[in-house]
């Protein structure tokens, strides 16, 4: 089976490092392509986009200077984004933020170039189902789940609108929250944000806006006339090219394979990385596959390839990207130094680097966001108890309740299982010496004794942990708070229960000193 790319690149594995340069971790890197960025504008109108969706945040000093500055010849950014979460989604969102204002101080001082952080607001996106929902720690027990109800699930979701639901689920987070000692003015950067008859997109972005006012990161909507008339010749030239891309995307396939890593996204020939909303620009997202002069769509119908050139120029925003397309059209309209992404972003990354010479576009440095663990006092006590690290939290449970057992036991499971044979792997292997007939059948019954005894030694470990209940309740109040459904607690939990927890400066200003720009271990942090 084939890996991911994020684990060999981030170790700084050559076959993951040869298909995407790991220079994010050198500053001599950030220096070089601050330079080289400090020469690319940004166009008046992409400016003028920015000033329009900015005047609909709350004001913000910070902003401000940071939007007047990227007008001006010389500046550089940095780039993050994310899908646009129901409250901002899970709490890697707000990581990623904050990695991308720390970036920008980091690259300004390092190269002596303006750079400024911009939030970029996947909104092209038709994956409701992953954004409609918000998972809030409820100790001692599972996360309390919000969903919003609805949405179609071909249409991008700048056009979902917020109905009257938000406001039972708004209440229903203020419940789950109102015991802990910062839910007040947790809640009212919610309220502010997410009303009835806003659209999705723009709840998201008040709210990120308002959560780092003082920073004065910049957040950009790109399904917007401004973005897409920009975006136009890259996709005309996406529609007339894709036996080129069709030719990068499989050859890079195959790199990967080679490395033994597999593609983050399947490629399909003949796609030109852009989908078409065939009904109109708040319409159904449509994929696209040439075959000759015509494109065929996705849900029925053709269109020809003139025609659908032609639109992409009249009517760029019945047009938007992919995964592996975006990240092109971002290093084209902006003078980006680094993309800080998460690791699945970095195998989206990998796979799409032969495309930007075939647009005459320069990558941005592929830079990992920080990751991060909170650890409450319960946590941190817990943890002593049990003698275990965060880290080692974060493994199936019946795996960790082996290991706390085999500790129980004053042996690991191995060990125990070496007892239980005694002499008996020795007496059959002389076996075997003696009559050498026997030789196979020895050792399949001796690989079938020792798989037997490991088996039983592993059971045994195991329920000796499951007879300690105040151990069980511990692990499963860790797991729950750490690693909550399997999965690490970033990808799962929401920032409302932390800003309400710990209050939103103090968490803020930890998750902000703590961030290192170039390093890639995940850190436990207590705010």
């Amino acid at each position: 089976m084939r890996a991911s790319f994020a684990a060999p690149f981030l170790a700084g594995e050559p076959r993951a490092t040869a298909l995407l340069p790991d220079h994010f971790r050198r500053r001599e890197a950030w220096q070089e392509e601050a330079r080289a960025r400090s020469r690319q504008a940004v166009a008046p109108e992409l400016i003028a986009a920015l000033r329009a969706q900015d005047a609909a945040l709350a004001p913000s000093e910070a902003r401000r200077r940071n939007l007047d500055a990227l007008a001006l010849p010389g500046t550089t950014a940095i780039v993050s984004g994310q899908q646009v979460g129901l409250f901002l989604g899970p709490l890697y969102t707000f990581y990623k933020a904050a990695s991308a204002i720390v970036w920008a101080r980091a690259v300004e001082a390092e190269a002596g170039v303006r750079c400024v952080p911009i939030f970029w607001l996947q909104t092209e996106d038709h994956d409701f189902a992953e954004i409609a929902c918000c998972e809030v720690p409820a100790p001692p027990g599972p996360a309390l789940r919000l969903a919003l109800p609805g949405g179609d699930g071909r249409c991008s979701v700048e056009h979902v609108t917020l109905a009257a639901e938000v406001d039972a689920l708004v209440e229903r987070l203020a419940q789950a929250l109102a015991p802990l000692p910062h839910a007040a003015e947790a809640m009212a950067l919610v309220r502010a944000a997410y009303v009835p008859g806003r659209s999705l997109p723009a709840a998201f972005a008040r709210m990120v806006s308002a959560v780092f006012a003082d920073e004065g990161l910049l957040v950009l909507d790109p399904r917007c006339p401004e973005v897409a008339r920009l975006a136009a010749p890259l996709y005309q030239a996406a529609l007339t090219r894709t036996a080129e891309v069709d030719e990068a995307l499989i050859h890079r396939g195959q790199e990967l394979e080679r490395a033994g890593l597999r593609e983050q996204v399947n490629v399909r020939r003949g796609s030109p990385l852009i989908f078409f909303h065939a009904e109109g620009t708040e319409g159904p997202r449509h994929r696209l596959a040439r075959k000759g002069d015509v494109f065929h769509l996705d849900g029925g119908g053709s269109i020809p390839l003139a025609e659908l050139v032609s639109l992409a120029g009249r009517e760029p925003l019945r047009f938007s990207t992919s995964a592996l397309f975006r990240p092109v059209v971002q290093d084209a309209l902006l003078p980006v130094v680094a993309y800080v992404g998460g690791p699945g972003e970095l195998g989206y990354l990998a796979q799409s680097q032969p495309l930007y010479p075939l647009f005459g576009v320069r990558p941005a440095l592929a830079a990992l966001r920080a990751r991060f663990r909170l650890l409450d006092a319960r946590s941190v006590s817990n943890l002593g108890k049990l003698g275990l690290t965060a880290g080692e939290v974060e493994v199936p449970r019946l795996q960790l309740l082996q290991k706390l057992g085999a500790r129980a036991a004053g042996s690991s499971p191995s060990e125990l299982a070496r007892r239980l044979l005694g002499p008996l792997p020795e007496q059959i292997s002389a076996m075997a010496a003696r009559h050498p007939a026997l030789a196979r059948a020895v050792r399949r019954t001796q690989a079938t004794v020792e798989r037997g005894a490991g088996k039983l030694a592993a059971r045994h470990a195991r329920l000796l942990a499951e007879e300690d209940t105040v151990l069980q309740e511990r692990v499963d109040k860790l797991q729950n708070a750490l690693y909550p459904g399997g999965e690490p607690q970033e990808r799962v939990h929401s920032l409302p229960f932390y800003a309400a927890r710990h209050g939103l400066a103090a968490l803020k200003a930890a998750v902000l000193a703590a961030v290192r720009p170039g390093e890639s271990a995940v850190q436990d942090l207590s705010p």
